[in-house]
């Protein structure tokens, strides 16, 4: 397969994307970019919910992470991006991925990852979900609800990160020999 190929992978916080993302890269031996909210909090030594209250008030928070994305996956030939917007901010991606799962699988994730109590994670990843949407409508006039578009859709609930790491490297694979079929157009 190609180094070359762009992959973006989105969903919400708990469905996976960094955690595939990266086993994706590391798979097909491309670049991984993975420049979040997270991201930016440890750059400013900042909580992450320090940032989300910045960012509700100041666009420029939202503007700087996913320009700075799109900058890093621009520049790296291959790549796989992984966050919030990938799939509608790298344009030219090959293939582009939305992982989703349910809010309680979507919580429970979170606790394992991070701690805390089920319930207070519950009601945090809810509530930046609404935020969230409603910045990028208002920014971007993005619908984060609305991923038809997306080249694969994966409910997460019930498969693990291998699994849906196949998957994905499966499609890619399939367009990439599409590709060459038609002369080598698409994924170079």
């Amino acid at each position: 397969m190609s180094k070359n190929i762009k992959i973006a992978i989105s969903g919400r916080s708990g469905c996976g994307n960094t955690t595939v993302s990266k086993m994706i890269a590391d798979a097909l031996g491309l670049c991984f970019i993975n420049f979040t909210f997270r991201s930016l909090a440890k750059e400013r030594n900042l909580e992450l919910k320090d940032v989300l209250t910045l960012a509700a008030k100041d666009d420029s928070i939202d503007k700087e992470v996913d320009t700075r994305q799109v900058q890093l996956a621009m520049e790296s030939g291959g790549c796989v991006l992984g966050s919030r917007l990938a799939i509608w901010m790298l344009k030219d991606a090959d293939l582009k991925v939305y992982l989703d799962a349910t809010p309680k699988t979507r919580a429970a994730r979170i606790v394992n990852r991070e701690g805390g109590s089920l319930e207070e994670i519950a009601v945090f990843t809810a509530d930046r979900d609404r935020q969230d949407h409603g910045r990028y409508l208002r920014i971007y006039n993005i619908d984060t609800d609305d991923y038809s578009f997306a080249d694969l859709i994966i409910d997460t609930d019930n498969i693990n990160p291998q699994q849906i790491t196949e998957i994905i490297i499966n499609r890619a694979k399939m367009i990439h020999t599409e590709a060459q079929r038609h002369g080598g157009h698409g994924i170079n």
